[in-house]
């Protein structure tokens, strides 16, 4: 049951912080998943189910980063973090594991939208 909870907060949170990214092709002139996760010179993360919601937090940091909110070492180490933990969630992926994961990316993707609302005036209109 509580995974179900869990599932459905990440979810719902995460659907909330969609509205008007692009998707993982780089739809609307921004850049592909694949190539966010390339700016820092990593090989990309396969995050299954999960890839639109963690591109979106990339997203969201990549908006931060171009416009001067964020140093690339911070956007990249943003990126490190989460892709480390992904593989350990991924590597025992029980429900304890999965309650971990969902928590760190929720913390994560709140960090991600504070940075761009930094920098982004169209996410401070009222």
């Amino acid at each position: 049951m509580r995974m179900l909870w869990v599932s459905g907060v990440l979810s719902a949170a995460l659907l909330a912080g969609c509205v008007g990214t692009p998707s993982l092709d780089g739809s609307m002139g921004a850049p592909t998943f694949e190539a966010l996760q390339g700016m820092c010179g990593t090989s990309p993360v396969d995050y299954g189910a999960d890839a639109q919601s963690v591109y979106s937090t990339f997203y969201d940091a990549y908006v931060a980063e171009r416009r001067g909110g964020l140093s690339r070492e911070r956007f990249c180490a943003f990126q490190t973090a989460i892709a480390e933990r992904y593989r350990t969630y991924r590597a025992n992926p029980g429900p304890e594991a999965q309650s971990a994961w969902a928590s760190f990316f929720l913390d994560q993707r709140a960090q991600a939208l504070s940075w761009r609302a930094a920098v982004d005036p169209t996410l401070r209109a009222g």
